[in-house]
């Protein structure tokens, strides 16, 4: 199946600006939720090739950890590599006979799990396409992002929102409704490319050094909910609706509207969970904003990870210093259209007619 052809597939990281926490379970399930993001110029690699010996292998290029087994062997969903495990043997049992296919599969993401930006749930659908591609399926968006919400949440039981799945598929900027019904509706924006550009210069993405485990924050704001502490709902209920204001000032290029909504989406989410935020990064946050930057906050379910700050250009070098002077580093950002996407690299100077998807 591999002798003449290497699939090699790559899915967007995502910034939230708005609406996160709102598209966890049991909020979403009962008040519906609603979040603003858009894909970065980041990403989460597979590969699939042959492999030797009859052997299924499975790389982890930022863990350098590797596993093997032999293609008799029963591949069990647990413990390390779960994620690649567990979307080998979907693929394996519903589309061929569950017999293991010899291949090597190997994943690296251009940012640590924990760094907010979805890596884990980025190479879940990474992963996934390469598959699509390697069995010449037809699976449209929706379905490509419901089974990687399928595999990481109910498979390997990682705690999380729906987010960031259907960010790496869809790609671009989306304003995203999650129904208590367990709907889904995926709104594409057409931001204009003017407000992207300016978007862009005023963005500084600053790494804090930390990588959080979401988990954590993610079973707090859920106990929360369901425990009904009304500060917290009230919390969500206000991101929610800063969801909406981002998307009205994002098209409109209205960014008076934009930073606002950064900062009270921020003070919000703060009072969600606890955990959200700590000393660190309150002092972060706040040299920043008293050097130049006019918003700012993490993304992703909080802790640790990147933070987003809205700076003026002319401000811009000042507040690059500031934050390089707290141990972590900052880099720009850079919006992108496209999501996942899968190509089958021909070996031996053959030609391979590949699939193209709409994703």
């Amino acid at each position: 199946m591999l002798r003449d052809f290497i699939i090699r597939s790559r899915a967007p990281l995502r910034l939230g600006f708005a609406g996160g926490g709102t598209d966890l379970s049991p909020y979403c399930d009962i008040y519906g939720g609603c979040v603003l993001n858009s894909t970065i110029d980041r990403y989460a690699y597979t590969t699939i090739e042959k492999n030797s010996d009859d052997l299924v292998t499975f790389y982890s290029q930022e863990k350098d950890f590797k596993i093997n087994f032999g293609c008799k062997d029963d591949i069990e969903v647990s413990q390390d590599l779960i994620i690649h495990k567990a979307v080998y043997k979907y693929f394996i049992n519903k589309f061929n006979n569950s017999k293991n296919i010899s291949l090597k599969m190997s994943t690296f993401c251009d940012a640590p799990p924990g760094s907010g930006l979805g890596s884990s749930s980025t190479l879940v659908v990474s992963m996934i396409h390469a598959f699509v591609e390697l069995f010449s399926l037809s699976m449209d968006d929706y379905e490509i992002s419901q089974l990687a919400y399928h595999l990481e949440r109910n498979v390997c039981g990682f705690e999380g929102g729906k987010q960031d799945q259907y960010s790496a598929t869809f790609g671009g900027f989306n304003f995203m409704e999650f129904g208590p019904d367990n709907s889904v509706n995926i709104i594409p924006l057409r931001v204009k490319n003017w407000i992207i550009n300016e978007l862009e210069a005023s963005t500084i993405l600053y790494f804090t050094g930390i990588s959080r485990d979401s988990s954590k924050i993610v079973n707090e704001q859920s106990r929360n909910v369901s425990e009904s502490t009304n500060s917290a709902i009230e919390a969500l209920h206000e991101i929610k609706n800063e969801a909406i204001n981002m998307k009205n000032n994002l098209l409109k290029g209205n960014f008076e509207g934009i930073k606002k909504s950064l900062k009270i989406g921020w003070e919000e989410k703060k009072k969600s969970a606890f955990s959200v935020s700590n000393s660190h990064i309150d002092k972060v946050h706040n040299a920043a904003l008293d050097n130049g930057a006019l918003a700012g906050r993490l993304s992703g379910a909080g802790g640790g990870g990147f933070m987003l700050f809205y700076v003026p250009a002319p401000n811009r070098i000042k507040v690059i210093e500031t934050l390089n002077g707290f141990g972590g580093y900052t880099t720009n950002c850079h919006f992108t259209e496209k999501g996942s996407q899968a190509w089958r690299i021909p070996l031996r100077n053959k030609k391979i007619n590949s699939l193209k998807y709409k994703i």
